[in-house]
């Protein structure tokens, strides 16, 4: 892939998020290897912290269950860089038509409390986080993108960064309890799912675990003050409008109210 076809998928996504409006699938045009879908994801960050007052402020794991990685076509996780300003506190209102197409999905946030050392494991993940309750709301700048996506074409566009809802820190849970964690989703009062964090690779502290590793082969580690939206407990769910709130046993609850 040459430079400037790289570059050309960079302003792509870029008038997209601009115009608010869905373009076709990159892989329509361009054939990408999943390392040049990670620089287009890397040079478009570097566009939005050089254009916009924000700064990285942690990163998402997407396909963290078979079924979505079968979507993808690949055998494992995908991350996404997150932003200032992708990330809400709860109770926070989002307005839908800032959006192309959102879901939503219930995620546990880990918080880096200490510089994890490259390629983390466990224990150490252990003594230097804290979770919270979590919302993850996806979008991507694509035309009918869910499930219609290819990997390069989730790579490339961030893996569908939308907005990341986070509640008040909690205490770390020991590894076994970190695996069973129980959440009930309502959706205006109605509960609406139940599901447990064995869906998360089994544990979300393995979500976490695999990320340290991705990003040590970029040279990259987590640093203290960041945010990891570890991976979703449920198959993703339309947005709509109205109050969302996703409680979470031994951790607490995440709200968001979505609006027009």
């Amino acid at each position: 892939m040459s430079k400037e076809d790289i570059l050309e998928i960079v302003h792509q996504l870029k008038k997209a998020h601009q115009s608010k409006q869905p373009i076709p699938f990159i892989r329509d045009t361009f054939n990408l290897t999943e390392e040049e879908a990670y620089h287009v994801q890397e040079l478009f960050i570097e566009h939005q912290l050089e254009e916009k007052n924000v700064h990285i402020s942690g990163y998402k794991v997407s396909m963290t269950s078979k079924e979505t990685q079968a979507i993808a076509s690949t055998h494992e996780p995908a991350y996404g860089t997150l932003l200032s300003h992708h990330v809400l506190t709860s109770e926070s209102k989002l307005s839908k038509s800032e959006l192309f197409q959102p879901l939503l999905e219930p995620e546990i946030i880990f918080i880096v409390n200490e510089d994890l050392t490259l390629d983390a494991e466990e224990t150490e993940i252990l003594q230097k986080t804290s979770i919270a309750a979590g919302i993850e709301i996806p979008d991507a700048r694509y035309i009918d993108w869910f499930p219609n996506f290819s990997l390069i074409d989730l790579l490339s566009d961030n893996t569908a960064t939308g907005r990341v809802v986070v509640a008040e820190s909690a205490p770390i849970l020991t590894l076994e309890q970190l695996g069973n964690i129980s959440l009930e989703l309502y959706y205006n009062g109605e509960k609406i799912k139940e599901a447990f964090s064995s869906a998360v690779l089994d544990n979300p502290i393995y979500a976490l675990r695999w990320l340290s590793q991705k990003l040590a082969l970029h040279g990259t580690t987590l640093k203290r003050g960041m945010i990891i939206s570890s991976g979703t407990f449920i198959p993703p769910i339309p947005l709509e409008i109205g109050h969302y709130e996703a409680v979470y046993s031994g951790v607490g609850k995440a709200e968001i109210t979505i609006v027009n």
